[in-house]
């Protein structure tokens, strides 16, 4: 049963339920903080429980976060985080997609790719986001904003594209991009919102370890993230990839 607080707060305009897949840390941790401070409800995918930034965010915010187990590559793991957001609040209105990973691999020599970690990586960056927005679609339905956000990149757009490696990444970042194309044609005319966006060179663990020679902080990109998601000057009606400065890629 839903709790009567949280299902109140399903109408309340101002405070909007988020979820965030991949809300441990980087990026994901960065916008959970500060949508936050900002007053809303979030529900926070939690992959790495022994990683303890968002059990100390949680101290801090025990009534507007709730913490969520979820592995996104696994249809069992996010069928199960549905059903405990379900049994948290009636509705979600604002889904975004964030959990993803690099899989570089020193295998990877010229043309070689190393098959098991490629798919592995397609299936975290690419299916993840189609097994989010299946499972959780029945909150979404009965959310007021029906907005769709996922975190791509630049390395996901074919006609731009520029590297002569990183095969796995910059494949399953494609995938992901016709993923939404192919949702935004479903869902759009039904009212839903899309976001699609390049978050830029953060310095955040996507490698496995810190990476402290990126451009980006994590406040900083997740501010900027936020402010693009939020945006109210969107042409709702054209899908594009936006880049953390502004930059459209096409894809």
């Amino acid at each position: 049963m839903v709790h009567p607080a949280l299902q109140r707060r399903c109408i309340m305009l101002s405070t909007q339920h988020i979820f965030i897949s991949g809300a441990d840390r980087g990026l994901g941790f960065g916008m959970t903080e500060q949508l936050l401070s900002q007053g809303h409800i979030v529900y926070a995918g939690q992959y790495m429980p022994e990683w303890t930034q968002l059990k100390d965010l949680k101290a801090r915010y025990p009534d507007s976060l709730f913490l969520v187990p979820l592995d996104v590559g696994s249809d069992e793991s996010v069928k199960a985080a549905a059903e405990t957001v379900a049994n948290l609040t009636s509705c979600l209105d604002v889904l975004i997609s964030n959990a993803g990973i690099n899989g570089h691999n020193d295998k990877d020599k010229g043309l070689h790719i190393e098959t098991d970690t490629a798919l592995l990586v397609y299936n975290v960056n690419a299916l993840g986001s189609a097994r989010l927005v299946e499972h959780l679609f029945p909150l979404l339905e009965a959310g007021s904003e029906k907005k769709l956000c996922f975190i791509s990149s630049e390395a996901g757009s074919i006609t731009q594209c520029w590297r002569s490696e990183m095969f796995r990444y910059c494949m399953s970042k494609a995938a992901l991009n016709m993923y939404v194309r192919i949702l935004f044609n479903q869902l759009r005319p039904k009212g839903y919102r899309f976001r699609l966006y390049h978050p830029g060179w953060i310095r955040s663990y996507m490698s496995g370890s810190l990476n402290p020679d990126a451009k980006l902080d994590i406040a900083d990109a997740a501010r900027l993230a936020i402010s693009y998601f939020f945006s109210q000057t969107i042409n709702e009606d054209e899908l594009v990839l936006y880049g953390y400065d502004g930059e459209r890629f096409s894809y």
